[in-house]
C-alpha cells in the first residue's frame, strides 16, 4: 500500500497549522523556496533548527538556488536573510545548529562559515554557544601540491537568548567507567585512589596545619562519594602541588580564589558520564549512497543537537532538508519534524526513507 503523501508541493497554511497543532510523528515535507515557505510559519512555533545549506560554489544541485550566487557576499546575504526568518519562527527556548563548509576562490580560503556566523551575531543578535569541529577522519582526494588537505567543517550552535534555552545535557552524556575497589581501597573510574593526594598533603609546606586538616577531611568525603557512586571521578588541586586550571588570577577565576582561601579545590566528574566535547570524529556519509544526493550529511551529525536541544515532543526544522537526514534522525529519536527543499525529487526520497521507520 502506498504511504500517505506528506509532501505539500504548494504550501497550504491549513496543513501547516494542523501539523504544528497536532501530534503526528510523521515528518512534514514542503516543496518550495525556504525563505518564502518560512514566511507562512507563525512566530515562535519551532523548537529546534538543524540544517546544512548548500555550500557556496561547491556543487550543482538538482535545482538552482542558494549556493550558486556569482559572489560569495551575495551568498552570505541570502543566508542571513533566511536565518532572520528562522529566528522569528523559533521559540525563545530554541536552538539553531548550522553546518557549513568553506570554499577556495582564486587560491584563497574565504572563511565563509565564520563570515556567516559573525553576520548572524553582529547583525541579528544571535548568541553563539559553540563552534563544533566536524573531523571527517578521512577526506576526499586532494591533489593540490601547495596546501594541506581539508578534512573538517564547522557546526555552529546558536540560541536566541543567553538564558533559559532548552538544553538537556544528561541526554548526551557518555556512559561513565565504573568505580572499583582494589585491596579494600576505592578507586575512581580513571584510577584515582587518593594515595598520591594524601602524600602531597602530608609533605606540603604551603598549607597551614588547619588547612591540611580540612583538606584531609574533604578528600575522605570525596572518596566516600566515589564509593557511593555519587560522582564517577575527581581531581584534587592542592596549593603548591598542581597548577590551577584556567587562571591564577582570583579576579577571573573562582577556583583560584578557592585555592588561595582554602589551600585546595576539587574538580568533580558527573556520575552519569562526561558531556561531548567540541570536536566530533564522524565519517562522512557512505559514498555508495550518493547516487541520490551529492551531499547528504551523516546521521551522527544530528544526534547530539537533537537530543540536547529539542524536547521529546518538540518540532525540528530543516529548511534545506535534501534527502531528509535531519528528519530521519528526528523520527528515530521520537521528535516531530518539518523539512523544506526546492527539489521535489529529493523530498520524495526523504519521504520514502522516513516511511521505513513508520
Amino acid at each position: 500500500m502506498r504511504p500517505q503523501q506528506t509532501i505539500a508541493p504548494q504550501l497550504d497554511d491549513r496543513d501547516l497549522f494542523h501539523y504544528l497543532d497536532g501530534d503526528n510523528i510523521r515528518p512534514l515535507f514542503i516543496s518550495g523556496d525556504a525563505l518564502e515557505v518560512l514566511k507562512a510559519f507563525p512566530d515562535e512555533s519551532i523548537d529546534c533548527c538543524m540544517t546544512s545549506p548548500p555550500y557556496w560554489g561547491q556543487r550543482q544541485y538538482a535545482v538552482t538556488g542558494i549556493g550558486l550566487e556569482a559572489d560569495y557576499r551575495d551568498y552570505i546575504a541570502n543566508l542571513t536573510r533566511l536565518f532572520l526568518e528562522v529566528k522569528r519562527i523559533l521559540k525563545n527556548t530554541a536552538s539553531l545548529w548550522l553546518n557549513l563548509g568553506d570554499t577556495y576562490h582564486n587560491k584563497q580560503l574565504l572563511g565563509i562559515p565564520w563570515r556567516v556566523a559573525f553576520a548572524l551575531t553582529d547583525q541579528q543578535d544571535w548568541i553563539l554557544r559553540n563552534e563544533v569541529i566536524w573531523n571527517k577522519v578521512k577526506g576526499g582526494p586532494d591533489n593540490a601540491r601547495d596546501k594541506l588537505g581539508n578534512v573538517h567543517e564547522q557546526i555552529f550552535h546558536f540560541v536566541k537568548n543567553a538564558k533559559d534555552y532548552y538544553y538537556d545535557v544528561d541526554a548526551i552524556r557518555s556512559n561513565p567507567k565504573k568505580v572499583k575497589v582494589v585491596n579494600g581501597a576505592v578507586v575512581s573510574a580513571t584510577g584515582v585512589s587518593g594515595v598520591r593526594y594524601r602524600r602531597q598533603l602530608e609533605l606540603s609546606t604551603a598549607l597551614t596545619p588547619s588547612e591540611k586538616k580540612n583538606a584531609f577531611a574533604a578528600l575522605e568525603k570525596m572518596l566516600n562519594d566515589i564509593r557511593e557512586e555519587k560522582i564517577a571521578d575527581f581531581r584534587m588541586i592542592i596549593r603548591g602541588q598542581q597548577r590551577t586550571t584556567h587562571s591564577d588570577a582570583e579576579s577571573v577565576s573562582g577556583r583560584a580564589r578557592e585555592l588561595t582561601e582554602k589551600g585546595y579545590y576539587f574538580l568533580r566528574y558527573h556520575p552519569d558520564g562526561s558531556k561531548p566535547r567540541d570536536v566530533w570524529d564522524i565519517l562522512p556519509e557512505d559514498t555508495q549512497k550518493r547516487d541520490e544526493h551529492f551531499a547528504p550529511y551523516p546521521e551522527d551529525l544530528c544526534k547530539i543537537p537533537l537530543l540536547a536541544t529539542c524536547p521529546k515532543k518538540g518540532i525540528v526544522l530543516d529548511p534545506f532538508c535534501g534527502t531528509g537526514t535531519t528528519m530521519w534522525v528526528a523520527l528515530k529519536l521520537g521528535r516531530r519534524s518539518i523539512g523544506i527543499d526546492l527539489s521535489e525529487e529529493y523530498l520524495h526520497i526523504a519521504e520514502r526513507r522516513c516511511h521505513v521507520l513508520l
